[in-house]
């Protein structure tokens, strides 16, 4: 059954045009990198507040400013790399790596939307600075997740 909805996407309208079109594969590909740059770059100095860095400035600061960026970025770098992931389905499918980013990237949004509903968030961000335990663990969880889910992401392309 998932290999025949596999074969369904794979010869689906929008999976041959990508296939056979000159410019929109590189155009999706160019998005889900500038989606992952935006994500990246956005919650590595996120997570390094969090984490304890520059404890002068304010976690707020930090949430109203970049988090709009992760979350733009996410919401880019997941619709694009579903687009490159219909153009070979069952190849990505068949890859232990592919699995393991995709479980990833789920991990890495499931910390942030749970520690935007904690206590030790709402506080910190009341807050002109400091951090907590919770957050400290909660950053090095994701800038462990995004950085592996970065690398698993590369890996792809060479297997």
């Amino acid at each position: 059954m998932f290999g025949e909805l596999l074969a369904a996407i794979d010869a689906s309208a929008l999976s041959v045009h990508l296939r056979h079109s000159i410019w929109l594969y590189p155009v999706v590909s160019a998005a889900h990198i500038l989606g992952i740059a935006l994500l990246v770059g956005a919650i590595v100095p996120m997570d390094a507040r969090l984490i304890g860095l520059w404890p002068s400035l304010p976690v707020a600061l930090f949430a109203r400013t970049i988090l709009p960026f992760a979350a733009g970025g996410c919401i880019l770098a997941i619709g694009t790399g579903t687009l490159l992931f219909i153009v070979q389905p069952a190849d990505y499918a068949a890859l232990p790596v592919f699995w393991t980013k995709i479980g990833l990237v789920l991990a890495g949004v499931a910390n942030a939307l749970v520690l935007r509903r904690t206590v030790a968030w709402r506080r910190v961000i009341a807050e002109t600075t400091g951090t907590t335990q919770a957050l400290r663990l909660s950053g090095s969880l994701s800038l462990a997740i995004w950085l592996t889910t970065l690398f698993l992401g590369r890996l792809l392309g060479f297997l």
